[in-house]
């Protein structure tokens, strides 16, 4: 049987920064990166118009400083030059496996990656290249998921994929707890009122209201991104 065709043609991922770390307690782990990287580049080479938005908590997590004393805002500050690095780094990974990329911040620094600019950037997607939005949306107190569901609208995406560790929603953190349950399906309602930790409620109702469905699946498992953007594999789709 032929593979069928992706579902989507223009979508964003994003990508948990604790998935860089592979087995690693901190940091990027190179072969992990690599690997995300080719699972990427099997997605853009289908000819999906492809986004990207990474967290940072694999090097730095503003929250759990901020619960030390430090202020708020420098700590969310501090997480968002966190995903500037995993995004550069990403992008060194994808251009190595011939995909052409873009990094933009939403805090400028010339120097290094190109400013947000939404015109640019969906110039960027219409010539095929991969554009990973950096800094989230580049003011403090909004997690990396509210930066990905702005930018999912922005864009125009037809979905929103995000991948972690585990291959869909479960009733509780399977990590913990071996009686859960994962759902095939959920609304945004369901989603809000279950209080389910998918993401933060702010980019679950920013989906709703624009009507993009979250596609959440295990992205540590090679070709799975793939595989699961042509429907196969486990999943589960919020909608």
């Amino acid at each position: 049987m032929p593979d069928a065709p992706p579902r989507y043609k223009k979508i964003l991922l994003k990508v948990s920064g604790e998935v860089l770390m592979g087995d690693q307690p901190f940091g990027i782990d190179t072969a992990t990166l690599a690997r995300t990287a080719e699972d990427i580049a099997e997605v853009v080479k289908t000819g999906v118009e492809l986004s990207l938005v990474i967290g940072g908590g694999n090097i730095f997590r503003g929250v759990s400083l901020a619960g030390r004393g430090v202020e708020r805002a420098t700590s969310d500050y501090m997480g968002m030059l966190a995903t500037v690095m995993n995004a550069l780094a990403l992008q060194g990974a994808l251009e190595k496996a011939g995909v052409h990329t873009r990094v933009q911040s939403a805090i400028p620094m010339d120097a290094v990656c190109e400013p947000y600019i939404r015109r640019r950037a969906q110039r960027h997607l219409e010539k095929g290249r991969v554009v990973i939005f950096a800094a989230g949306v580049g003011a403090p107190f909004f997690t990396t998921d509210s930066g990905a569901a702005l930018r999912a609208a922005e864009m125009g995406c037809e979905a929103l994929f995000k991948g972690t560790s585990v291959d869909g929603v479960y009733t509780a953190d399977p990590k913990k707890d071996a009686g859960a349950k994962r759902y095939d399906t959920l609304s945004y309602t369901d989603v809000l009122a279950k209080d389910l930790k998918v993401m933060d409620a702010s980019a679950v109702s920013l989906m709703r209201d624009n009507k993009i469905p979250i596609v959440v699946f295990s992205i540590r498992e090679r070709g799975n991104f793939l595989k699961v953007l042509r429907g196969e594999g486990v999943y589960t789709t919020i909608a």
